[in-house]
């Protein structure tokens, strides 16, 4: 049983003088990730949209659901597997495609990746990696990896980015929508700090052919406007120097560090991303496709009838919109919108085992976990994702067992209760 070797694990380690590398306990799990974090690269991770009413709301929704455990049900090894598009996962849990990792930790998303594999846990490469996902395919070995796929203004470059995810064994293709702009988030606002335009969490385009291509044919002259020469401007051309591929000593007399940057800025978004635009992903890709972002019961059933593979409910970690709806309760409504036909998996709010276990409950056949990973990874690198991951599976294994279920078929909507 996962949870009570865990927790043994634990014990006897703290009987020898040895506590966890990472606390358990969320809120101190965060509070050390800050110290371990520069201010702006934390609050990059942390922060949502607007006065993040949107993150508060989606914890508070955990909350408002309360387990009810049923007594003397002999659940001796709850069975938390789940199959996802062919494959048999242990358990319910997968990475979420978080970007710019290196603002935690200098390896990353390799680190996250070995971690993954380590866990047994999906990695789903983000759009925004730090690595390239070759790099990340080669860490994770046989263990299964997703791609979320921002589209850009170049379709040429959508189609590369997914041919690459295939040839390097993604399983999926997470099309993320609701990040066609980025939202009003005054945490980086106030510091002025975006780092993509440091050339951080770029690594996917600066790896890519067809992105070099647009490079090479200049900017177009949509870009952003180029900051004065005061000392800070410096500062940032000698950070986006390191951070571009290759030698610093190349990159400082070389032009293709502010050149990818600024092709980077003037692709990225495509605002005008609409239904339509679908059919050219799925001519493209033999690979399920899901559609991120999906609140709203219509567009789950609009989904479906555009053939795609599954759905992922999410606010963004409440990073895009203030005072939009909780993922967890906007979970129901969908979920019963797809009536079983494709996955449904719930992202944004999950910190523990048990929250897991309730967005279950209410119709998710699998969640996604982002912050709590990358504050491990923060804290102690790639042990620590290894920990947070393996503290969630202890956690989920445990709360089924002491609520009376057997299989995750045991966790439906009767082992809740809404207060509130």
């Amino acid at each position: 049983m996962i949870g009570r070797e865990r927790q043994t694990g634990i014990y006897l380690q703290g009987a020898g003088g040895r506590r966890p590398r990472v606390p358990l306990d969320p809120g101190r799990l965060e509070a050390a990730a800050r110290k371990a974090m520069r201010s702006t690269a934390f609050a990059y991770v942390k922060g949502g949209a607007g006065a993040e009413d949107t993150v508060r709301e989606n914890r508070a929704a955990f909350a408002r659901h309360r387990i009810v455990p049923r007594m003397l049900r002999g659940v001796e090894q709850p069975d938390a597997s789940v199959e996802l598009f062919g494959r048999r996962l242990d358990s319910p849990f997968l990475l979420a495609p978080v970007g710019v990792l290196e603002l935690a930790h200098r390896e990353a998303d390799v680190a996250v990746a070995r971690a993954a594999r380590a866990a047994g846990v999906p990695m789903v490469f983000s759009n925004q990696a730090s690595r390239p996902m070759e790099e990340c395919a080669e860490a994770l070995g046989e263990s299964p990896r997703w791609f979320q796929l921002y589209w850009s203004a170049s379709d040429a470059l959508v189609e590369s980015l997914v041919g690459r995810a295939e040839a390097c064994g993604c399983e999926a293709i997470v099309l993320t929508l609701d990040t066609t702009i980025l939202g009003w988030r005054p945490c980086d606002l106030e510091p002025g700090f975006l780092p993509f335009l440091r050339g951080q969490g770029i690594a996917q385009y600066t790896s890519d052919p067809v992105f070099r291509r647009l490079m090479a044919a200049g900017p177009t002259g949509n870009g952003s406007p180029q900051s004065p020469p005061t000392p800070q401007a410096l500062r940032t051309l000698l950070a986006l120097t390191r951070a571009y591929p290759g030698s610093f000593w190349r990159n400082v007399a070389s032009s293709e560090p502010r050149a990818a940057v600024q092709r980077f800025s003037e692709i990225f978004s495509r605002p005008s991303l609409a239904w339509d635009d679908l059919p050219f992903l799925r001519a493209r890709t033999k690979l399920p496709i899901l559609l991120k972002g999906i609140l709203h019961a219509d567009d789950a059933r609009r989904a479906l009838d555009a053939g795609v593979d599954g759905i992922v409910v999410s606010n963004h970690g409440g990073r895009q919109v203030d005072g939009a709806i909780a993922s967890l309760d906007a979970l129901p409504a969908v979920a019963a919108a797809v009536d079983g036909r494709v996955p449904v998996l719930l992202d944004s709010g999950v910190r523990g085992g048990a929250d897991a276990f309730k967005a279950l409950a209410l119709g998710a056949s699998a969640v996604l976990i982002g912050r709590s990973y990358v504050y491990g990874l923060a804290v102690a690198g790639e042990a620590g994702v290894k920990e947070v991951l393996d503290n969630l599976r202890a956690e989920l294994d445990l709360t089924m067992a002491l609520a009376g279920c057997g299989s995750l078929a045991d966790v439906g909507p009767e082992t809740l209760e809404q207060v509130g």
